[in-house]
């Protein structure tokens, strides 16, 4: 898989998985022939993790379409396997003993002390609107004299350092925020979606869906995700024009038959430095401009991009490595098996988002937040497990994504650090903003009984076992004081108890 130039040291820069755009990073001060380019596929990430089939195919052919795209250019690529990422690069050094090795600064904690311990130089990450070091001093300011951080500040900060929807120092429209009007229920006329366009699966889409691991779960890929620059491209013009007009009133519903309604699917894109933050953006900032949406939608996709994405990003450098490690309800459970594909379940909420998931690798984060999240917290579910199955299972899937979005939003490990009350609730939410309990057999109003509703039953249960945890967080005296006045609490916690044995041996 290797190439040579003939003698003479020079440069070796380093390219990952999640750092596909060929025109960002040291390549550009690299001309062909002045460098040779690493790619390496690690062994024991492949095996470490039961993937998504479409999650893994991604990665691997973004990672070898760049190196046929950097190859055509006339880079000379090393696209090597090795037993783990070390070896891969301490394998490159024996073979042609580079002059140095550079990278751009990888996006996870532990990829950067991987780096400084090879010896490799660090560039800094080009792939956000807002550089970690940036974030850091805006949170020093923001927090300072024990102020809780929040993340509309940040995006407000970001609005006006970026110029975006902006009319001087004020927001365009006189609102920052138009989120309560993006909060409708699902609609009930039966429309249709825009669909995206899949791309023709190629010669090297095919080589490397062929050497999966068994391993893998999910649908096999189907030409949906983009692979590279240019189909991420194409991707982004569809959502501006056609998406893009309708995203906004009802961005936190959920449909069964519908898998991602308005919802962008340019996260993945993102997440592998096929688009930038900006460019995307700046396209849905001009769609307004230009009459082809409205400003709730425009800004609500932006608050999305430039606000909250780049917020959790600047979490998960001010606060690793121990945030990841945080368990402040004490949660040990293993992810259930029905998240796994290992079993069915007679919840249809759980059943439809899982196909979506089996099917795509993808839940929009109402369905990510509020059902699989919403489950594993009341369940107590472990943070790491949830970390890890999230993160192998969702094709724009990264540990800066997924530890802050599990840990502090979804299973409130961090003792309210991230978000000031748990997202739990019982079926009365589900049903407010999905379809699915009309086609249950579970009750939503029920909470004892062959019909309750299992998220019903582990949201009180969920706050008898917290109670003490929550004493102190005023946003939790409503819910706890509503628990107290249950008069059947002692049967829905009995109840609870055989929820979760059946959750844990997947006969839900």
């Amino acid at each position: 898989m290797s190439d040579d130039t003939g003698p003479g040291r020079i440069d070796t820069v380093w390219v990952f998985g999640d750092q596909l755009d060929p025109d960002r990073g040291p390549l550009v001060d690299h001309a062909p022939g002045t460098c040779r380019v690493l790619i390496v596929e690690s062994e024991a990430k492949i095996a470490g993790r039961s993937w998504h089939r479409q999650r893994l195919h991604l990665v691997l052919s973004g990672l070898a379409h760049l190196a046929d795209e950097l190859r055509r250019r006339g880079h000379v690529v090393d696209h090597r396997r090795a037993a783990t990422l070390s070896q891969g690069w301490r394998d490159h050094v024996a073979e042609f003993a580079p002059r140095r090795g550079v990278a751009m600064a990888p996006a996870s904690w532990e990829g950067r002390r991987m780096l400084e311990r090879l010896g490799v130089e660090l560039v800094p990450n080009e792939q956000f609107s807002c550089h970690e070091d940036v974030f850091a001093e805006w949170i020093g300011r923001a927090g300072a004299g024990g102020r809780r951080v929040r993340q509309e500040d940040f995006y407000r900060f970001q609005r006006r350092r970026l110029g975006l929807l902006m009319d001087g120092d004020e927001p365009v429209g006189g609102r920052w925020n138009f989120d309560h009007d993006n909060r409708e229920p699902p609609p009930t006329d039966g429309r249709t979606w825009p669909e995206p366009s899949r791309f023709e699966l190629d010669a090297i889409d095919l080589e490397v869906i062929e050497r999966l691991p068994d391993t893998c779960w999910g649908a096999p890929p189907a030409g949906l995700w983009p692979v590279t620059r240019a189909q991420a491209l194409v991707r982004l013009d569809e959502f501006v024009r056609d998406v893009l007009p309708l995203f906004g009133p009802h961005e936190d519903a959920m449909l069964g038959a519908e898998w991602k309604l308005a919802h962008s699917t340019l996260a993945s894109s993102l997440n592998l430095g096929l688009l930038h933050p900006i460019e995307v953006v700046e396209r849905a900032e001009a769609a307004y401009h230009e009459g082809q949406v409205d400003l709730a939608s425009a800004e609500g996709f932006i608050r999305q991009v430039v606000g909250w994405r780049e917020y959790v990003w600047g979490l998960y450098w001010a606060w690793m490595p121990e945030y990841a490690h945080r368990n402040d309800l004490g949660a040990d459970r293993p992810v259930p098996p029905v998240f796994r594909g290992e079993a069915p379940t007679e919840m249809t909420c759980v059943s439809d988002v899982m196909r979506h998931v089996h099917d795509h690798g993808y839940a929009h984060h109402i369905e990510r937040l509020m059902v699989l999240g919403n489950l594993a917290l009341t369940h107590g579910v472990s943070p790491r497990a949830m970390t890890e199955w999230m993160w192998a299972s969702f094709v724009d899937g990264a540990e800066w994504v997924m530890v802050p979005n599990v840990v502090g939003m979804a299973l409130h490990a961090d003792g309210g650090q991230m978000a000031t009350k748990p997202y739990a609730s019982g079926g009365a939410y589900l049903k407010r903003m999905g379809d699915s309990c009309r086609r249950c057999r579970f009750d939503p109003t029920r909470r004892t009984g062959d019909r309750a509703c299992p998220f019903t039953v582990l949201y009180w249960d969920f706050l008898a076992r917290n109670a003490g945890s929550f004493a102190g967080n005023h946003r939790m005296s409503r819910p706890l004081a509503g628990m107290r006045r249950l008069s059947d609490l002692d049967a829905v916690r009995s109840q609870a108890v055989s929820i979760r044995a059946r959750l844990d041996a997947g006969t839900l």
